[in-house]
């Protein structure tokens, strides 16, 4: 038997594997800071329940990893703090961020994170980072459908040019 053989929580991580999960775990505490304060922004009541869905999951996610870093002896970063919640009418409108751009923001921050997730699961050795990542990125694929949904419904999805073909008579 090897050493990256039998149970794969007692095998060691490798250096991609504790680079990836520590930067996955920085990345989202400071996706959920932003969403916090966009949350503040935010008057559309759909767009405010798929901001706290995407927290929520970041904080499920976060709590995950943070876990997983301290089993194997590996620090965590540092963590911003909460964001306060603020009144949306007190922020002067030139200073707030637009539900469209709220929405566009965080579909932007989960298609990185799909991408985020697929690397994960490519370079792991260790089947249940493999799979803990696996188990994410379906996540994320599910909420990004929801903000995709959103972005159509409420008009806000600026799509490319559109290629059609001309018919032919």
């Amino acid at each position: 038997m090897g050493i990256l053989s039998g149970n794969p929580k007692n095998e060691p991580l490798h250096y991609g594997e504790v680079f990836g999960i520590w930067s996955f775990l920085f990345t989202s505490q400071a996706c959920v800071a932003a969403y916090q304060t966009m949350l503040n922004h935010a008057g559309d009541g759909d767009l405010k329940e798929l901001i706290h869905e995407a927290i929520t999951t970041s904080q499920e996610e976060m709590k995950e990893v943070a876990e997983l870093l301290k089993e194997n002896g590996v620090g965590l970063p540092p963590s911003p703090p909460a964001r306060p919640v603020a009144d949306l009418e007190s922020i002067p409108a030139g200073a707030r961020f637009m539900d469209n751009e709220i929405a566009a923001k965080i579909s932007a921050d989960i298609a990185a994170g799909l991408i985020t997730c697929s690397t994960m699961m490519g370079q792991a050795i260790r089947e249940d980072i493999a799979l803990l990542f696996g188990r994410f990125h379906g996540k994320k694929a599910v909420l990004g459908g929801k903000f995709l949904r959103l972005n159509k419904e409420k008009g806000w999805l600026v799509p490319p040019p559109l290629h059609l073909q001309p018919k032919e008579d």
